[in-house]
């Protein structure tokens, strides 16, 4: 069973996280089972989020009576010291336990210090001193943010989306991580869905000995699959090589990675699935795109008010209004009979 050190916070975990964003879609007893099977299976670090809906208290659920033997990681959105220590509060309520292994800033837009005048890092610091939060992490989706972190030395972790879709941008994030002794959390390493080549998205992380990646699952088969590289681990070959660079020259650029910061629409399109629509009906099952649900999500493109607000809020810097414009325009052809 491969391990992974994160950085200078001494804890050894099995190279596959788990991440429990996705079981708030699911019924608690389903959720129980999954999270469950997974820590039989050898999976001890799980990830989740206050921003997550009921993740935190299914996760509480199903971690109860092996609290001790599993790393939990969880976020504060907070961006003042009261809502910070209510969220701290809550997360220890749900997960029933009265510690946070890893307790981190979730995509702040800048990057917390001492003496800035949020109190946030103030109050990580406290609670770190009560016995509350053992280490003090940092999400993010902005390159800035992230390195700043990085170079701050303030943080023992970092949960950044790396997969083999990413940049020398990313890559130097990673590289930097291991210089500085400080963790590397793998967030989106199926890139959101894009990557439908599991056994790839595998083989290429196992290259980094330090980082972590967590996979997002809902259900048992997904979860099956990585829990099979534990004892069978992918080798990057010739071949998983070939699906690694045609992948790249097809979706490396300004394409929407779906993680949500554009939202809420003013008017309500489901800007993260509307705006990668055009890959998703060519890389995911076609029928589940082309649904009267999906038909009248899409629709919903005709009421954008060209606001700007999503694309003022993209960490990635896309135009998102043109990316919704194109994809619709190629749904609406695909709907009329064009061949894909």
């Amino acid at each position: 069973m491969t391990e992974v050190s994160l950085g200078k916070t001494g804890i050894t975990v099995n190279k596959n996280g788990f991440g429990a964003l996705p079981i708030q879609r699911i019924p608690q007893d389903d959720a129980v089972k999954l999270v469950r099977r997974a820590f039989e299976r050898g999976i001890n670090f799980f990830d989740t989020a206050r921003s997550y809906t009921d993740s935190e208290a299914k996760l509480g659920v199903a971690l109860k009576g092996i609290r001790e033997q599993v790393f939990i990681a969880t976020k504060t959105p907070s961006v003042t010291a009261a809502g910070f220590w209510n969220d701290l509060e809550t997360s220890l309520r749900l997960l029933q336990t009265d510690y946070i292994d890893i307790y981190q800033f979730h995509n702040p837009a800048f990057c917390p210090k001492p003496g800035d005048g949020s109190g946030l890092y103030e109050a990580m610091q406290q609670a770190r001193e009560q016995g509350k939060i053992r280490f003090i992490g940092i999400t993010n989706h902005r390159l800035a943010v992230a390195g700043e972190a990085i170079e701050s030395d303030l943080y023992a972790t970092l949960q950044f989306p790396f997969s083999y879709l990413t940049t020398e941008k990313e890559l130097e994030l990673v590289r930097a991580c291991a210089a500085h002794s400080m963790g590397f959390i793998a967030m989106k390493a199926l890139a959101g869905g894009l990557i439908n080549n599991s056994a790839a998205a595998y083989a290429y992380l196992a290259q980094f000995d330090h980082v972590l990646p967590i996979w997002g699952v809902q259900r048992e088969n997904e979860l099956d699959e990585f829990l099979n590289y534990i004892d069978c681990p992918p080798l990057l070959t010739a071949e998983l090589q070939t699906v690694i660079n045609k992948d790249r020259q097809e979706l490396i650029g300004s394409f929407c990675r779906g993680c949500g910061y554009c939202m809420p629409c003013p008017v309500g399109i489901e800007i993260n699935s509307c705006a990668r629509m055009s890959l998703m009906i060519r890389r995911a099952p076609q029928a589940a795109q082309l649904t009267d649900k999906a038909q009248a999500m899409m629709k919903k493109i005709e009421d954008c008010l060209h606001c700007g607000k999503c694309k003022a809020k993209c960490p990635y810097g896309l135009d998102t209004p043109r990316l919704l414009e194109e994809n619709y325009q190629d749904y609406r052809e695909i709907l009329a009979g064009k061949m894909i």
